[in-house]
């Protein structure tokens, strides 16, 4: 979508001002990549009549050339399609329970723990688990074993209760252990019936929820809005999560749904680890897909995961040129942690380009494997001192890195070059902490 999207707006670069015939292309363009994302042909000719709209109404204003203006105002239709502000949990400041509603294999049990993991970490909220789906033991399994790896509170029914049966107990425990988000994963099934229904209804009923979430997979293309609108109206949805965004689905049927039925998208779930759930900030995407990049997101998840004082420990040592390969492993093993040097680069504004040509070359994060191999098989003497490496030692870390005597030696040289590099901009007093 990028590319396509991306490519005919370059065209348009030259141009004094926008007429009807100099978009025609990124129009067409644009059109055939939303279809190919499997995003509803009713979502798409709405999307497209706004762009056209808006793009033969505007004034282009001063120092901005046409190309920059269509891409403002395709940024600015992508974020309405995708639900305009970012949708937090509306939750009560007391008790609150969230229930999860989906088909069979969406991922609803590993999204009740992703979800209670984002409560308690984001909304420093006491969040609680339980499962009413007594047709699929091994997802009450699920919950218990997800519950106990990342200590968070549970209930644990039994396969032999009524679903109803079960709630009773969980609302009483939920209220003595000071619970304060319940979220129940609920039973799905391979489609939508009318038991299904009829049991959601019930439930719905009997806790009456703060937020009912629909858990949709991604891959499942424009059925995915069909079982929205199944649910939507039978148990009145309020929000969505995305589950296996990270896969290689299209998506943009899932992505429809916020169109055809108002329901926003809530979450993404990025990843099979528990804490792969993100917010979903539709302007945010909106810049990925435009290359207009996602700082915000880069920053937060910087923060997330980046050891503060072990980044303070690591200027400092540069700052007395004592910067040593085994903090060089370190930095690399953190940037590892914020998705590698390709996934950095998508929330970065106008690299597109370069990320395309970096896939022509050696992948860069395969190049960081090399070097950490390379690094690993150093003993702590020789990372915290590299000069002290002759020839037979670095024939030695090839032979035990699985490289060559070359890779060894390059990158010696390229930590030099930069441990000179970093004393030269500390000397200059370049860098500020």
């Amino acid at each position: 979508m990028s590319d396509r999207i991306l490519g005919s707006i370059k065209k348009l670069k030259g141009q004094a001002r926008i007429t009807e015939s100099n978009i025609e292309e990124a129009i067409k363009e644009i059109r055939l990549s939303l279809l190919e994302a499997d995003v509803n042909f009713k979502v798409v000719k709405a999307f497209i009549d706004r762009v056209k709209i808006k793009a033969l109404g505007v004034e282009v204003l001063k120092d901005i050339n046409p190309g920059q203006m269509f891409v403002k105002i395709v940024h600015d239709e992508l974020v309405s399609i995708l639900g305009g502000g970012s949708p937090e949990l509306h939750l009560k400041k007391d008790r609150n329970v969230i229930l999860l509603a989906g088909l069979q294999g969406a991922g609803k049990t590993t999204t009740s723990a992703k979800l209670a993991l984002y409560i308690r970490n984001k909304l420093n909220r006491k969040p609680g688990m339980v499962s009413v789906d007594i047709y699929r033991p091994a997802a009450m399994d699920q919950l218990v074993t997800l519950a106990k790896q990342n200590n968070i509170p549970y209930f644990a029914g039994t396969p032999q209760q009524k679903p109803k049966q079960i709630l009773e107990e969980a609302l009483v425990w939920a209220k003595d252990n000071m619970i304060e988000v319940l979220i129940i994963d609920t039973a799905g099934r391979m489609q939508i019936d009318d038991q299904l229904m009829a049991e959601l209804t019930d439930i719905k009923s009997m806790v009456d929820p703060q937020e009912i979430l629909l858990v949709a997979d991604a891959m499942l293309g424009q059925q995915s809005v069909e079982v929205a609108q199944g649910f939507h109206q039978k148990v009145g949805l309020t929000g969505l999560i995305l589950t296996k965004v990270d896969g290689d689905a299209r998506g943009g049927a899932a992505l429809s749904i916020r169109e055809v039925i108002g329901v926003p998208i809530k979450f993404l779930g990025i990843g099979e680890k528990v804490a792969a759930l993100e917010l979903f900030h539709p302007d945010r995407l909106a810049g990925r897909i435009l290359d207009m990049g996602d700082v915000l997101s880069l920053v937060e998840k910087a923060k997330e995961v980046i050891d503060d004082q072990q980044a303070q420990a690591s200027v400092e040592k540069m700052m007395k040129n004592q910067f040593s390969l085994n903090d060089f492993l370190s930095q690399i093993q953190q940037l590892k942690k914020l998705g590698g040097i390709e996934s950095l680069l998508k929330f970065l504004p106008g690299m597109g380009d370069i990320s395309k040509q970096m896939k022509q070359m050696a992948p860069p994060d395969a190049e960081m494997k090399k070097i950490e191999a390379i690094i690993h098989s150093m003993t702590l003497k020789e990372r915290r001192n590299h000069k002290i490496l002759n020839a037979s030692r670095r024939i030695r870390i090839a032979q035990g890195s699985g490289t060559q005597v070359q890779d060894v030696n390059r990158l010696i040289k390229q930590f030099e070059q930069t441990q000179k590099m970093m004393s030269g901009i500390m000397k200059r007093g370049l860098f500020f902490k």
